[in-house]
């Protein structure tokens, strides 16, 4: 199976390069032309210059991104750790975005520097954030899940503001591979000999990875030392890769997945064929890109995430899912009766939903509403605020659920794909249609969240619902969609205006229809969901104790399934795929004492809310008369507020 896994995409990569340098140049010129290529012969220079280093570099960014992948995976603990889960790429993406915009002086001596310093810098804020909780694999995740989403949204925001640039920078963040010459290949291949050298002098440590760390540290093993020097290895291959072809992630996660649903058991294993496997799959994928009839040609990361995607959700039902061993759940204070806390909540949310009614900004400077202004602004305010609030309390309810029933601490509504196939659904309405009205676009997304539950639900039919199996299939939708939103956003489409508003996280058109939809579905969900607390304090504890206390483990999971499916669709259409308040709410909660599971659940609610009405406001506010989308603004405030609380709780 594992031949077959690396050989298949090899042998039919082979053929097509084949194919493509005869239509290039005869075969019997090959060899001369990598000699001494004949600078008058357009097609040599091609051959000798753009094809080969492209082949070249293809094949080492594949094996670097695979080998990352697996060593990331073991060091966390964690099947969906790759380059983004660590801060590096979204680190490197906005530190190039704000040298292009800014200082484009630092590009001149070439992107890489650029890149693999501020990709450098994000890994080297994840660490200071772990170090407290001596590097454990759930404080590595969710300090890089925070620095990644802030990066992120700082260069999604710095794009938006300059839309000139915006083609370019996007191409750029979704991988290409295209070359102009040797450079970038004989300046990377030393380090991945490096690299792969450091990982296989790793290999014992890392297999005891495998044990709690008592027990590495029982057979004469640092564990901390270890995750660290594999953390380094990872870090310096990922970036070496951003700074030469831009952001290509996927390979990095579905390389090692796909091994081992092949039959890659051991680390030793997964170090040998993921490299192969990554470098298999992205030759294929940047070969079939080529000989596709597309106007333009797609950027190969974009075009690995179409292909592997399908591929990984494919082979899902296949995987074995080992007993989780470590607790996931992120706990540093002593347990608190947390209704004390909820009336204050309240409160605070009625001063604060107010406050955002009548204070505001105008040509004549700041100015509190009068009641007869209240009357006027109430129609335009009033659904904003609405869709805001609800959309933010359904999101950090989804949050509480999603973690408490996966035992996964980076588990959030985009990682579940929900969010991630109503953009697609919607995207693809751009597409196939220039007339896009609200309704339409809620009819698309609506179809594209049931046909993401649709593509992930066979995870769970032959065997009960595996938390691991169940997020690797919603990454995989969620990265499809990505993929699309990225051509998207670089082809020009006149109507960017609208779908930028729409990803960002934008209430710019809140209708009452829009509040009406998302004030009874949060209603609902806050009835429902005090039903599941006794499945909620449980099914943290793990499988075996979950089934010793009586659960029925799939019946319980398809019945979370939907109370988190329902929600994060109507959110997603209502103010957008936003995942930062879901992801951040329910750790809030947590870091305020509040560790039993109904306490939680309306906390992370109120916390949710409170944070999208803040943002929504100071997003009115801030550079009026324009206006900053609630879903950017939320995640540039809310992810250094988080990343201060981490740093002085670390100890």
């Amino acid at each position: 199976m594992l031949v077959a896994l690396v050989g298949v995409p090899a042998v039919l990569a082979a053929y097509l390069t084949a194919a493509g340098l005869l239509r290039l140049l005869p075969a019997d010129m090959w060899w001369q032309s990598l000699g001494a290529a004949d600078f008058a012969d357009p097609r040599q220079l091609l051959y000798r210059h753009a094809f080969l280093p492209r082949l070249a570099i293809g094949l080492l960014a594949g094996a670097a991104l695979g080998l990352t992948g697996t060593l990331l995976q073991q060091v966390l603990r964690n099947p969906l750790a790759e380059p983004t889960t660590i801060g590096t790429n979204a680190g490197a993406t906005v530190a190039l975005t704000v040298a292009t915009l800014y200082a484009p002086w630092l590009l001149e001596q070439g992107r890489e520097w650029v890149a693999l310093a501020g990709g450098a810098l994000s890994t080297l804020a994840v660490l200071a954030l772990a170090q407290g909780r001596s590097f454990s694999p759930v404080a590595i995740i969710i300090s890089g899940l925070v620095v990644s989403l802030t990066c992120s949204s700082a260069s999604a925001l710095l794009m938006a503001a300059n839309r000139e640039y915006s083609e370019e920078l996007f191409i750029w963040q979704s991988g290409s591979l295209i070359q102009n010459g040797d450079a970038v290949v004989l300046g990377f291949a030393p380090w991945l000999a490096v690299a792969g050298i450091a990982a296989f002098l790793l290999l014992r440590p890392l297999r005891l990875l495998d044990l709690s760390d008592e027990g590495a540290e029982s057979l004469g093993t640092k564990p901390v030392v270890t995750r660290l020097a594999g953390m380094t290895v990872a870090v310096a291959l990922s970036s070496m890769v951003v700074a030469a072809v831009g952001v290509i992630s996927f390979v990095a996660l579905a390389a090692p997945a796909l091994v081992r649903l092949a039959g890659a058991r051991t680390l030793r294993q997964r170090m040998i064929w993921a490299p192969l496997a990554g470098a298999a799959l992205l030759w294929l994928t940047d070969r079939l890109v080529q000989v596709m009839p597309f106007t333009a040609e797609i950027p190969a990361g974009v075009a690995t995430a179409f292909f592997g995607a399908p591929l990984l959700l494919l082979l899902l039902p296949k995987l074995r899912i080992s007993p989780d061993r470590h607790g996931a759940m992120l706990s540093s204070v002593r347990r608190r009766s947390g209704w004390s806390y909820l009336l204050a909540g309240l409160l605070a949310m009625a001063v604060l939903l107010c406050a955002a009614l009548v204070v505001g900004r105008s040509a004549a400077g700041w100015h509190l509403a009068s009641a007869a202004e209240v009357a006027d602004l109430l129609p335009l305010r009033a659904p904003r605020i609405v869709v805001a609030v609800c959309a933010g309390m359904m999101l950090g309810v989804v949050g509480t659920l999603m973690q408490r029933m996966t035992g996964n601490p980076m588990a959030a509504p985009e990682v579940l794909g929900i969010s991630g196939g109503a953009s697609l659904g919607i995207l693809l309405l751009f597409v196939a249609t220039s007339d896009v009205n609200r309704p339409a676009m809620i009819a698309a997304g609506l179809v594209g969240a049931l046909a993401s539950l649709a593509m992930i639900s066979p995870t769970g039919r032959r065997q009960p619902i595996a938390n691991d199996r169940l997020l690797l299939s919603g990454v995989a939708v969620a990265t499809m969609a990505s993929a699309f939103s990225a051509v998207m956003l670089a082809s020009g489409d006149p109507r960017l205006d609208t779908l930028i508003g729409w990803l960002s996280g934008s209430t710019y058109r809140a209708t009452a229809a829009d509040a009406t939809i998302a004030a009874v579905t949060a209603t609902a969900l806050l009835a429902i969901v005090p039903l599941t607390s006794r499945w909620l304090e449980i099914l943290p504890l793990g499988e075996a104790a979950s089934r010793g206390l009586g659960l029925s483990l799939f019946r319980v999971r398809v019945v979370l399934l939907v109370l988190v499916s329902v929600p994060t669709t109507i959110a997603t259409l209502v103010i957008g795929p936003l995942s930062f308040v879901g992801l951040m709410a329910p750790h809030l909660a947590r870091m305020l004492g509040l560790q039993r599971a109904l306490p939680q659940l309306f906390a992370s609610a109120m916390l949710g809310g409170m944070m999208l009405v803040s943002a929504d406001w100071a997003g009115r506010m801030l550079i009026f008369p324009w206006q900053i989308p609630a879903g950017l603004l939320a995640a540039l405030v809310g992810g250094p507020y988080f990343m201060v609380l981490m740093w002085k709780g670390r100890q």
